[in-house]
C-alpha cells in the first residue's frame, strides 16, 4: 500500500515538474522535437482569445478530477488567484494538498508525511498563473484543435527541447477553462478536468499559504528568551 501511494505522489511531482532538468530524465527524452508547423491566422486568433481569457480570470474556484492511469481518478476543490496562486485540495481518502504561493508549488502528502516545494516556473501551472501570460515567448504552440463546443491548445517548452507537452482545453459560450492534459517526457499522461469553474472574489489569503508541519519552532528557552 505504501509503495502504491509513493508511486502516485511521484507521478504528481512529475506532472507538476514538466520542465524537469536533464539530470532527472534519460537522455533519449531530449531528442530534438519535430519542427513546429506554422499556425494559421484562425489558430492564432484562438490562442489570443485563450490568453485574453486567462489574463482576465483573476480569482476563481471550482472542482477538479485528476486521471493519471496509475489508479482510480482523484478529485477535489480548486482555487485560483492570479497572479501566481492556486490551491488543489484533494478529497479524502487522498492525503494530497498542492498549493502555489506565488513563487513555489508545494506538495504535501499527509499519508506519507512529506512536504516538497518546486519553483512555480518549473511547472505547467506557470502557463496560466503568470502575471503576464505569454504563449509566444518561451513556449511553442504546436497545435490548435477546434471542437463543436470549444478548442484545445497544445504547447511545449520552447527553451529546453524536451519531449513533454501540455494541452489546455477551453469551452465556448461561455468561454471557460475546462481541462489540461500533461504528457511528460516518458509519454505518461495526466489529465486534470475542471468542473464548474466560476469567477469569484475575496478568497482568503490563507488558502495559498502552506507551512511545513514537520518544521518545529525553536524552543524559546534554548534561545534565552
Amino acid at each position: 500500500m505504501r509503495r502504491t501511494l509513493t508511486s502516485r505522489r511521484r507521478l504528481l511531482v512529475q506532472t507538476l515538474a514538466l520542465a524537469t532538468t536533464a539530470a532527472l530524465l534519460p537522455a533519449a527524452a531530449f531528442a530534438a522535437p519535430a519542427p513546429t508547423p506554422a499556425l494559421s491566422a484562425e489558430d492564432r486568433a484562438l490562442v489570443d482569445k485563450a490568453v485574453a481569457y486567462l489574463q482576465g480570470l483573476g480569482e476563481a474556484k471550482g472542482r477538479f478530477v485528476q486521471t493519471d492511469g496509475r489508479g482510480p481518478p482523484t478529485s477535489g476543490e480548486l482555487f485560483l488567484k492570479r497572479p501566481g496562486k492556486a490551491r488543489f485540495a484533494y478529497d479524502p481518502p487522498s492525503g494530497l494538498l498542492v498549493v502555489s504561493d506565488g513563487g513555489r508549488v508545494i506538495v504535501q502528502d499527509k499519508r506519507l508525511n512529506t512536504f516538497t516545494a518546486y519553483p512555480l516556473g518549473a511547472t505547467p501551472l506557470s502557463l496560466f498563473l503568470a502575471k503576464t501570460i505569454r504563449l509566444d515567448k518561451g513556449v511553442q504552440v504546436t497545435r490548435v484543435v477546434r471542437a463543436s463546443d470549444g478548442f484545445t491548445i497544445t504547447a511545449r517548452d520552447g527553451g529546453h527541447g524536451t519531449a513533454g507537452q501540455i494541452a489546455i482545453s477551453f469551452a465556448d459560450n461561455p468561454m471557460r477553462l475546462v481541462a489540461w492534459t500533461v504528457t511528460d517526457a516518458q509519454g505518461r499522461v495526466t489529465q486534470v478536468r475542471i468542473e464548474g469553474l466560476e469567477k469569484t472574489s475575496g478568497l482568503a489569503p490563507s488558502l495559498f499559504v502552506l507551512k511545513n508541519p514537520n518544521t518545529r519552532a525553536p524552543d524559546p528557552g534554548r534561545l534565552g528568551l
